[in-house]
Order: structure tokens, then C-alpha cells, then sequence
């Protein structure tokens, strides 16, 4: 991950060019997405995948991708799905899995598939005792998936925003655990609905955030393919840096038209 100095220089630099009088806007945007960098969450195909996933992830080596987030290995063992992935050149760089059932499966999982990120994709809870009880398990269990090479990463919903007897449980979150030991996964559609600025909150927990959930948000707040709705990727991107930017629609209509649209956009955007 970039240094703060980094960090700051690369925002500072693209508020400059912004403001640089008589040159070309498209000399100004000068950085883009690697496309080693671009991921898909499966979650987005669950609805075609059916028993076989060999045809939708052939497709999405076809598309261009070689890494994708899991949601399951579709009743397949880590070892066995991770064969299945090999077959088409893709990697599991990264999977969604809980962690208050039998950690060492999920760590022996995590390994077998290569994952380098394994990421809590929900929680909710009514109570501030009940998030605070939460987070220090996610510390723990951050500090045990990290001495055994992975990443434990939280990812976020609209809900960590909004106040829980006066505090939000996004921020019970991060001050109960270390950066060392848990990283934020910043599913920018969820963060904008909760009413957050992405770049404020990567500034503010800066750099906690390695991945980005992109996906984005129609002008009726449903969810957009990307670069057909409201969310200013361009502007998030230019004033951040992040490891994996991880195509996503929670309800896309059709999955691998999705998956095009989503991989096309970040390796052509420019910012």
C-alpha cells in the first residue's frame, strides 16, 4: 500500500490538474485502473451459475478478468472449486466468509484457494453492545487470519452509518480494531446510499481501505451497471488508491452483460 505522503501527493496532484489552465482535459487524466487490479464478486452471477460454474467463469476469462471475489464455492470443496478456477485462468484473490463459525476451516479454505483477502460481508446488529461484541472478535480472528498470511477485511452495508444509540457502527468498527489486523472492503454504492463521501472516508481511515466494491447507482437509487448511473468512479478513483477494484450489482438484469459493461469501464476509464 501507497505511504500518506503518497496518498496526499496523488490527490493533490489531481486537484492540480483539474485546475491547470490551457491544457487538454484528456492530458489531464492520466491514471487508470491496472487491469491486474480488476476483480468481479460472483455474488453478481449467483443467479446463472446453477450447479455447473465452468461456463460462467470460462466467460469471464473470455471478458478479460483473472481474479474474481468469492460467495461460496458452490458446493464444491476449496480444493475442488480451486481446480475449477485454475482451468480458466482465474485466481480467488479474495473471499466473503463469516467468521463466528470454525475459523481454522475458513483459514485452511482460505489457503487452498489462494485467497490473499478473506472479507466479512454482513452483519447487523440492534444493539451498541452487540456491534462492540462483534468488533472484538473481528480483532481477534484479524489477528489470527494474519499470522497465517491473510487479510481480514470488513465490508460495508448503508446500515454501519446510520446511529446505533448515538454512535455509529462504523466507527465502533475501526476504533475497536487495528488497521494491522483488519482492513475495510468500501462498497462505494452502500457508502454513498448511507450518505458517506468515499474519498473523505479513505482519507479519514487512510490506508485501511484496499478494496473497492464498485458498483454503481441509478438516479432512482437502484442498482446501475457501471458507468450508467450517478456515482463519480472517476473522481473516487483519482483522489484514492486501493488494491482491487471488484465489479459488483447486487440485481443486475443480465449478469454477464453486467460483467462486460463492469470490466470495459474500469479498463477504459481514465482519471
Amino acid at each position: 500500500m501507497p505511504s500518506r505522503r503518497t496518498f496526499l501527493s496523488t490527490a493533490l496532484a489531481a486537484g492540480a490538474a483539474v485546475a491547470l489552465p490551457g491544457v487538454a482535459a484528456a492530458d489531464q487524466l492520466r491514471r487508470r485502473v491496472p487491469r491486474e487490479s480488476i476483480s468481479i464478486q460472483l455474488y453478481t452471477l449467483r443467479g446463472i451459475m446453477g450447479d455447473d460454474p465452468e461456463p460462467v467463469l470460462s466467460a469471464l476469462a473470455d471478458i478479460g478478468y483473472r481474479k474474481v471475489e468469492l460467495a461460496g464455492t458452490y458446493g464444491r470443496s476449496a480444493a475442488e472449486f480451486a481446480t475449477v478456477l485454475g482451468r480458466h485462468g482465474l485466481r480467488a484473490t479474495s473471499a466473503h466468509v463469516g467468521i463466528d463459525g470454525d475459523l481454522d476451516q475458513v483459514i485452511s479454505d482460505a489457503l487452498t484457494l489462494g485467497n490473499k483477502y478473506v472479507v466479512v460481508p454482513w452483519v447487523n446488529y440492534g444493539t451498541l453492545a452487540e456491534w462492540r461484541a462483534f468488533t472484538a472478535r473481528l480483532e481477534v480472528a484479524g489477528d489470527k487470519l494474519r499470522r497465517a498470511g491473510l487479510r481480514l477485511g470488513y465490508h460495508n452495508h448503508a446500515h454501519e452509518f446510520a446511529q446505533v444509540e448515538g454512535v455509529r457502527p462504523f466507527d465502533v468498527i475501526t476504533a475497536g480494531t487495528s488497521r494491522r489486523n483488519v482492513h475495510l472492503e468500501l462498497d462505494l454504492y452502500w457508502a454513498v446510499v448511507g450518505g458517506v463521501d468515499p474519498v473523505e472516508l479513505c482519507r479519514d481511515h487512510f490506508p485501511r481501505v484496499r478494496q473497492f466494491h464498485v458498483k454503481d447507482r441509478a438516479a432512482d437509487g437502484s442498482f446501475a451497471d457501471l458507468g450508467t448511473g450517478t456515482i463519480d468512479f472517476a473522481g473516487i478513483f483519482r483522489a484514492t488508491n486501493v488494491t482491487e477494484y471488484i465489479v459488483e450489482n447486487d440485481q443486475p438484469r443480465d449478469a454477464l452483460a453486467t460483467a462486460r459493461i463492469g470490466y470495459d469501464y474500469l479498463r477504459d476509464l481514465r482519471f
